[in-house]
């Protein structure tokens, strides 16, 4: 098996030059902090001002990171991802609303996520988050009553909450188990995002419990482990102990997280612990070692790899080497964002693993959370922006020479 990360040609293949040109100012542009801090604070105030930006943003970071506004726009670009064997993780990119109206309307637009996607060949997965559709103060509620052990084994801490908390919990429930009966009858999977440690609890249970509902013949729904949490890899461990226990599959999404900033911040103005760990390394061994377990055929686990770091991806490969695995095995997926790390996942698909770009739509509103993590990201991610302009440069360079 002889996998490049190198090869740009292969990276590139699905970008017009015009495309690669663009990519690459955005990058340079990701790569100064204080341009990033300046875009942070004025592009949702431009936008809550209803300032003339969008089409700026559209032709920007909106282009580079997500697939369109509509499910027909994004369309396009899971067509084109097709053609070079990479799948797709649709994602419908509300969070962070509020009122029954809305949340009722985000399930409505989960599901028809999911019809379309029954229609595709390469589009295996949708992608959840819990608070598009529930309150992020009574997932807060709930998760300052919650118990390790408990959460893993799939119950939801309500002891605090009142007759019409309980009431509002169990709408969220249904809306969380309408999404996976119709993805079950679809057979497409559902990745259920994480979010905040403050409110991550009530949301490992609720998907714990839709696991033991669903994944009894096959995987259906995944939970998502952010490891640069510090106490990511035993509740990987319990609840695969659990699942084994209980005679269903364990479905995990392996990510290294996306609110480290946020989290530390929050630490230590609140003065507890920070639940992230020491430094980078601590989070790549953890990452690692999480890996293995998963990828450990006695573990019967289902994962997606949902990883930037080129060395987790190949200990992946050779960890299936390892156990004997073929590279397409179906329990075992591989993913990275749409816009991102592209010599990842294109050589993948050429090697002939199951992968896929997570690819998020909706309206340029809905996105920016989204959008202002994934520049977060690249600014404080140790070399991410400056490998990708690299890589991009040298693709650039390549084609100069042939033209």
């Amino acid at each position: 098996m002889n996998i490049s990360f190198e090869d740009t040609k292969t990276a590139f293949a699905y970008k017009t030059t015009n495309e690669l040109k663009r990519a690459k100012f955005l990058f340079e542009s990701m790569g100064k902090p204080w341009l990033v801090k300046l875009g942070l604070w004025f592009t949702p105030l431009a936008l809550k001002l209803q300032l003339p930006v969008k089409g700026l943003i559209r032709k920007t970071i909106f282009s580079q990171f997500v697939g369109g506004e509509t499910l027909q726009e994004t369309s396009t670009v899971a067509e084109k991802l097709g053609q070079f064997n990479v799948h797709v993780i649709l994602d419908y990119g509300v969070e962070g609303k509020s009122g029954e109206e809305n949340f009722d309307h985000a399930t409505d637009e989960f599901i028809k996520v999911i019809r379309y996607a029954a229609t595709q060949n390469n589009i295996p997965f949708m992608s959840v988050k819990l608070t598009g559709f529930s309150r992020f103060g009574l997932l807060e509620k709930m998760h300052s009553n919650s118990v390790y052990l408990d959460v893993v084994r799939g119950i939801v801490p309500l002891e605090k909450l009142n007759a019409d908390e309980k009431a509002e919990w169990e709408r969220v429930v249904g809306r969380l188990n309408k999404i996976c009966t119709i993805a079950a009858e679809s057979n497409i999977g559902v990745l259920i995002d994480a979010e905040e440690t403050w409110i991550q609890d009530p949301v490992d249970a609720v998907t714990m419990q839709m696991m033991q509902k669903f994944n009894v013949r096959k995987a259906v729904v995944y939970n998502t482990a952010q490891l640069y949490r510090n106490d990511r890899l035993p509740f990987i461990k319990d609840s695969c102990e659990f699942a084994k226990q209980n005679s269903f599959i364990l479905g995990m999404k392996l990510v290294r997280g996306a609110y480290m900033e946020k989290e530390r911040a929050r630490a230590q103005e609140l003065n507890y612990p920070s639940p992230i760990n020491i430094n980078k390394q601590a989070t790549d061994d953890e990452y690692n070692t999480a890996l293995e377990y998963c990828i450990d055929p006695v573990n019967k686990m289902h994962i997606i790899v949902g990883s930037h770091n080129e060395y987790s991806n190949l200990l992946g490969t050779q960890l299936m080497e390892k156990y004997q695995l073929p590279l397409n095995e179906p329990r075992i997926h591989f993913s990275q964002l749409y816009g991102m790390s592209d010599n990842i996942t294109f050589n993948l698909a050429k090697a002939g693993c199951n992968v896929s770009k997570y690819l998020p739509f909706g309206p340029i509103k809905d996105v920016i959370p989204y959008l202002m993590r994934r520049a977060q990201e690249n600014s404080s991610v140790s070399g991410q922006t400056g490998r990708e302009l690299l890589l991009i440069k040298k693709e650039l360079k390549r084609r100069s020479e042939i033209e």
